[in-house]
């Protein structure tokens, strides 16, 4: 089945990347631009977790959700990531590091997809520590405010991107690590 309601609810996360990059264009006070975006991001996050449990729930599970779902999340992310660089609330080099390793990861699932050896850089416990990371960081960052009169989001969201960032290091070089025995294999010697 193409569309689902698991399906529809990931397709969301596409069209919120204009939403959310549009929240900054419109013309309200720069805190309440921050509070609509995060409420959007997070909004739209949580339906990384809702559709997968929703489809394994009503038994929607297909081919193209599997595909669709981590596109969605990597084009949200990859998006937040650019307007927190443009509103200079995230470094650069992060924003490198977290994109290239996406690129690159991808590239090599698609490279393992073709060779037959997909499983070797199945989706692991780290990856996932590593998106759940960066879904928390990037609301941070874009609040920028402080919560509950102590918590200063900008400062959290700083450290929480850079554990972000170690950790789409640490899983790029655990997904490498796993494709390795699968490349030597197949590159001619």
């Amino acid at each position: 089945m193409f569309l689902t309601i698991p399906t529809l609810m990931t397709c969301t996360r596409i069209v919120a990347i204009p939403l959310i990059v549009g929240v900054f264009y419109i013309p309200v006070e720069p805190a309440t631009r921050n509070l609509i975006a995060t409420l959007m991001f997070i909004v739209f996050a949580a339906t990384d977790w809702l559709d997968g449990y929703l489809a394994r729930k009503l038994n929607q599970t297909s081919s193209f959700g599997a595909f669709l779902d981590p596109v969605a999340d990597k084009f949200l992310v990859c998006a937040a990531l650019l307007v927190l660089v443009h509103l200079q609330r995230a470094d650069v080099f992060v924003a490198l590091i977290i994109i290239g390793r996406e690129i690159a990861i991808s590239a090599l699932r698609e490279w393992m997809a073709q060779i037959g050896a997909s499983k070797s850089v199945a989706v692991h416990m780290l990856g996932k520590l590593k998106t759940m990371s960066q879904m928390v960081a990037i609301p941070f960052l874009l609040y920028d405010g402080t919560v509950f009169g102590v918590i200063d989001t900008g400062v959290w969201g700083h450290v929480l991107i850079w554990i972000s960032a170690v950790l789409t290091v640490w899983s790029m070089a655990y997904y490498l690590q796993k494709a390795l025995p699968e490349i030597r294999a197949k590159v001619p010697k």
